[in-house]
């Protein structure tokens, strides 16, 4: 099926979504993984919100999906028209719905494609146990990519799911998690608290788990877990530093998977469950800031978020404010001091390879048009976190007046 070209929304230039008539709130997720095909596929249930009375038609992100069908309420209720746009090579497609009256919830029948950005599927050559690995990485826009949904980081939603995988593979999600295997592959999972769809995550592999404290642990490869628990083992401790610093730990659990080398990111800091690079397992825990600096998310950017991508440094700039501050509490001003001058070296190179007057070195950016990973830069990152250590000095405030002044904005 085939619409007029589409738009991206007034509230973000980086998505079709309309949330400001039709928001979704609740995500009933049921999909089977298929390595053979590396693809998945299910049915996507959605709770809908009317913000706008006269709306009757819900909006979403996709791209590089097969839509097979669209349903009132369930996969037994009444077909729904739905059109989707022409495509764009950064946006995707717009799937638009028309809704009856008063339609609380509609079900989207669909499958993924093999080449789906967000989805990386490794073969078992290319793992230590010699077993498939699937990983996502939704963020920034790329969760549209294996979900449609309002894929833009100002909506929220919670979610539940159901995940079918190989009986001799773990899957885990940003939510609720297993600790060991179902013998039937079969898999459910609850997140409670509202997240952004760039906070989406599945892993599925060949993976174990370790407890390290009651509230703390880390999955990983069998053969990579005890070093991984091992080097981890203060994770506990980081926790309630960070606790000290900037209030409760609010997401039930915090714990760590560790991906295969093929994970291109340090770190991706998905609600429960932070996905890690295993370059990080140096043996003597030299490394662990990059875990401080994804558990720092856990204030900012997962419980106050950017609301486009458009400001991204209000994510990244506090994170790793953040991040130094719990370093500097769990090993000394020095520390802290080594990791800002690294910091600020990667700062000059970045404004050198952007030129000091380009529109591109502002903490407020214009992507509009452009793929939003071309701000994920050290700008966002490292020009943010000075800009609040000069409110520090300036002001003469701590960093927990400057968290709440930022949460209250």
């Amino acid at each position: 099926m085939s619409a007029p070209t589409p738009f991206s929304s007034p509230q973000d230039p980086h998505s079709y979504a309309r949330p400001a008539d039709v928001r979704v709130h609740h995500l009933t997720l049921d999909l089977a993984v298929d390595f053979s095909t590396r693809t998945l596929a299910g049915q996507a249930t959605w709770l809908l919100e009317h913000l706008a009375g006269s709306s009757q038609e819900l909006w979403l992100d996709t791209r590089d999906l097969h839509i097979d069908a669209i349903s009132l309420n369930d996969p037994a209720g009444p077909a729904l028209a739905w059109a989707l746009g022409a495509a764009d090579a950064i946006l995707g497609q717009a799937l638009r719905i028309e809704l009856p009256a008063g339609a609380s919830a509609v079900c989207v029948r669909y499958r993924t494609t093999p080449g789906a950005a967000a989805l990386q599927w490794l073969s078992a050559e290319q793992t230590a146990g010699n077993q498939p690995f699937l990983f996502t990485q939704s963020q920034a826009i790329l969760a549209r990519t294996w979900l449609p949904c309002q894929d833009s980081p100002g909506v929220r939603f919670t979610y539940d799911a159901t995940v079918r995988v190989p009986t001799d593979l773990l899957a885990l999600m940003s939510a609720t998690n297993p600790q060991t295997r179902n013998p039937g592959g079969e898999y459910t999972f609850r997140m409670t608290q509202p997240i952004p769809a760039y906070l989406m995550a599945l892993a599925v592999g060949d993976v174990a788990f370790a407890p390290l404290s009651s509230r703390t642990g880390v999955y990983a490869e069998p053969a990579t877990l005890p070093t991984a628990a091992s080097e981890f083992r203060d994770l506990e401790q980081m926790v309630a530093a960070a606790e000290e610093l900037y209030g409760p730990y609010r997401w039930e659990r915090y714990d760590l998977l560790v991906l295969p080398p093929s994970f291109p990111f340090g770190g991706m800091e998905n609600p429960r469950l932070t996905f890690v690079t295993p370059t990080i397992l140096a043996g003597d825990r030299s490394l662990t800031s990059l875990v401080a600096h994804e558990l720092a998310h856990s204030w900012s950017g997962n419980l106050v978020t950017n609301a486009t991508w458009n400001d991204f440094w209000l994510n990244e700039g506090f994170t790793v404010y953040f991040e130094r501050r719990i370093m500097e509490k769990l090993y000394g001003r020095p520390y802290a001091d080594m990791l800002q001058v690294l910091g600020n070296t990667a700062l000059h190179h970045t404004l050198a390879e952007l030129g000091e007057t380009s529109p591109d070195t502002h903490l407020q950016l214009n992507l509009a048009g452009r793929d939003p990973d071309e701000g994920l830069n050290e700008i966002a990152y490292e020009k943010g976190n000075y800009l609040l250590l000069t409110l520090e000095q300036l002001e003469s405030v701590d960093s927990q007046r400057i968290q709440s002044r930022a949460a209250s904005r």
